[in-house]
């Protein structure tokens, strides 16, 4: 059976805490609509503005609205959606795994919360892994998929917005992930300033929304002809606008190497051949030059671990998570009741304000 064409007249939810959610789900939901389906937004806590709703998006405001409405299917790129919602609960990654450790020495990617019915999955290096947890637990199933929220970037069509054909100089892109501990930012100021004052590169730099704003303010003040400094919810056009990365243990360089660009960070967390990782600030300079010459044995690294991240580069992601979810739908599977999840429920349902049962 087809299960794409099973999405015509089906309501698809999207639920979401953070704004850069909204670029993750939005190729899903053009292929909800192309195929017929229907979708709604659901914006939680304070953390995610309705600015950024496009006028043809259409928004639950109440988890009561939500519940009348009675989705189908829930997709989540974050960690959590209350049981109380009708349908299946899918997990979509707000990113992919970098291999950050949560306080218990655990990688935070695989933690199961006993939220979702089904996991999508970006590649065989974490298909396996969820996989064996789906033996485990016995109360979500797993499909490996590709990440949706790539399929702009692997879609030659796809433009961007801060490419520059007249200036001929190379783009070095740098972005940071926000935890003090991890982020180059607070530590690589000074080499950046250079950067910016020598312009050898055309310099864009985007950080994570939770970066605090002191840092945002201090980077903002380089702003020159050489430098940019960029807020969006959309960072793929600046992945296809730039010929390297300079970044730390953030997510987003791995979205940025599957272009097969190359990317240089400083004091990653868990860095691997595919990464020409730094420790010393007066060695990025020289990095990022050697990257910039593509070394063949790199390259090769690189081809090797997108294989395993995300080997899938046709753009049609949300087309293989769309028939996976219709397929849970229709075939309804005998999965284990999920776990109660008493304490977190009851802060959820404060939270959003609803306690009827």
């Amino acid at each position: 059976m087809d299960y794409l064409t099973a999405t015509k007249n089906k309501k698809y939810l999207m639920y979401i805490s953070q704004n850069y959610s909204y670029a993750i789900l939005r190729p899903l939901q053009q292929e909800i609509i192309t195929q017929g389906g229907e979708v709604k937004w659901f914006l939680e806590g304070d953390e995610v503005t309705s600015n950024f709703l496009k006028d043809n998006e259409a928004q639950l405001l109440t988890i009561e609205e939500v519940i009348r409405w009675s989705p189908d299917v829930s997709f989540v790129p974050g960690n959590v959606i209350p049981p109380f919602i009708p349908g299946i609960k899918v997990g979509l990654f707000h990113g992919f795994n970098s291999g950050k450790l949560n306080r218990k020495g655990f990688e935070d990617h695989f933690n199961i919360r006993g939220c979702f019915d089904l996991y999508c999955t970006q590649g065989p290096n974490t298909t396996s892994k969820f996989e064996q947890l789906s033996n485990q637990y016995k109360h979500f199933a797993v499909k490996e998929t590709g990440w949706p929220t790539l399929d702009p970037l692997f879609n030659p069509d796809t433009k961007s917005i801060y490419t520059q054909p007249d200036d001929k100089r190379k783009t070095l892109l740098i972005c940071s992930t926000f935890s003090r501990n991890l982020s180059l930012a607070p530590k690589l100021y000074q080499t950046i300033k250079t950067f910016s004052e020598q312009g050898k590169w055309r310099i864009l730099m985007q950080f994570h929304p939770k970066m605090p704003q002191q840092l945002v303010a201090q980077y903002k003040a380089l702003q020159n002809e050489n430098l940019t400094f960029i807020e969006t919810d959309n960072v793929l056009p600046l992945l296809k606008a730039a010929d390297v990365m300079l970044c730390d243990t953030s997510s987003i360089l791995l979205m940025f190497i599957l272009q097969r660009k190359p990317v240089v960070t400083f004091c990653n967390q868990n860095p691997g051949k595919h990464l020409i990782d730094v420790t010393d600030p007066e060695k990025v300079e020289a990095a990022i030059e050697l990257a910039l010459t593509h070394p063949v044995q790199l390259m090769d690294d690189i081809e090797s671990f997108c294989q395993q991240l995300h080997p899938y580069q046709d753009g049609l992601s949300s087309q293989r998570v769309l028939a996976a979810c219709n397929e849970l739908v229709l075939t309804d599977p005998k999965l284990k009741p999920k776990p109660l999840n008493l304490i977190r429920n009851l802060k959820m349902r404060k939270k959003l304000n609803y306690w009827r049962w």
